[in-house]
């Protein structure tokens, strides 16, 4: 890897927030400040946490800012579902992508591991 570029869940989490920003776009004024603007945050975090942690000095460090990027992802899931409760959309269809994404992290996070022991 030469860097968070060539990472495919990088790219796909890039991809998902821009998802994000769409779905959000249609979200009432009122939640601009609240569930819009925290989504929005959750959603690039996990793409910029997968490139901090791909910039850093260690497996050790990276595999921790990974476990970061699945806790925004895991926000992001938890506040479209809330979305959808608030009948704020009825038409999300990124958890296919949310999906995706916590594979990919959970089988580099794997591969790093295996990669630490030998």
């Amino acid at each position: 890897m030469k860097t968070h570029k060539d990472l495919d869940v990088w790219k796909k989490a890039l991809e998902l927030a821009e998802s994000i920003y769409s779905v959000t776009a249609e979200f009432p004024k009122e939640e601009q400040f609240g569930l819009t603007a925290q989504i929005r945050r959750a959603a690039v975090s996990i793409a910029s946490n997968i490139a901090e942690g791909a910039a850093r000095n260690s497996n050790k460090e990276f595999m921790q800012f990974l476990y970061v990027a699945m806790g925004s992802l895991s926000e992001v899931e938890t506040q479209l579902l809330l979305a959808e409760r608030l009948r704020l959309t009825n038409k999300i269809m990124v958890y296919e992508d949310v999906e995706s994404i916590r594979k990919m992290l959970l089988g580099l996070i794997k591969f790093l591991k295996k990669r630490n022991n030998a």
